[in-house]
C-alpha cells in the first residue's frame, strides 16, 4: 500500500538554463508531480532578470510550487520567478537553492512580503561581488552544468 499525493498535483518549475540540474532529483523525491518552466536571463548590467520563456498552467491556486535554481545571488531572477507564480494564483511556493547570499535573502524578503514562501539553501555565502556574484561562490552554475565558459 502506497501514499498518493492529493490533487492538485505539487509543480516543480526549474529557472532555466542552471535549474535544470536540479530538476531529476527533486522529481525523484515528487514523482507525481508536474514540471513546468520558467526561462529568465539576468542583464549583467542591471542586473535584471527577463523572462523569455515560460512553460506553466494559467491557473495554480491551490498548487503547492517548488521554484528550482542553484544560486540565489542577487535575488532578481528568483523573486521574479516567485513573483510570476503568485501572478498565476500560487499561495505556497518553496524555493530550493543550493547557495545563497544574505543580499539575495534580503531581495526575496522584499518582494514577498508577508505571503507563504518557504527558502531552503544548502549553505550561505558571504556576500555578493561588484558584480553580482557570489563570493566565495562556485562560479556560473549553468556554465558548469553545460561545460560553457
Amino acid at each position: 500500500m502506497g501514499v498518493k499525493i492529493s490533487e492538485p498535483r505539487p509543480i516543480v518549475v526549474p529557472i532555466l538554463r542552471a535549474g535544470l540540474g536540479m530538476l531529476e532529483g527533486l522529481v525523484k523525491l515528487l514523482p507525481t508531480a508536474e514540471v513546468g518552466f520558467l526561462g529568465m536571463v539576468r542583464d549583467e548590467t542591471t542586473f535584471k532578470p527577463t523572462t523569455y520563456t515560460e512553460r506553466l498552467p494559467d491557473d495554480l491556486s491551490d498548487r503547492q510550487c517548488f521554484a528550482i535554481d542553484p544560486m540565489l545571488a542577487t535575488g532578481g531572477s528568483l523573486g521574479a520567478a516567485i513573483q510570476f507564480l503568485f501572478d498565476r494564483g500560487a499561495k505556497d511556493v518553496t524555493a530550493i537553492c543550493l547557495l545563497g547570499t544574505p543580499e539575495g535573502l534580503a531581495a526575496i524578503e522584499k518582494i514577498v512580503g508577508d505571503r507563504d514562501v518557504t527558502i531552503v539553501l544548502g549553505a550561505l555565502d558571504e556576500r555578493l561581488n561588484e558584480k553580482g556574484y557570489i563570493v566565495p561562490g562556485l562560479g556560473d552554475a549553468g556554465d558548469r552544468l553545460y561545460g560553457t565558459v
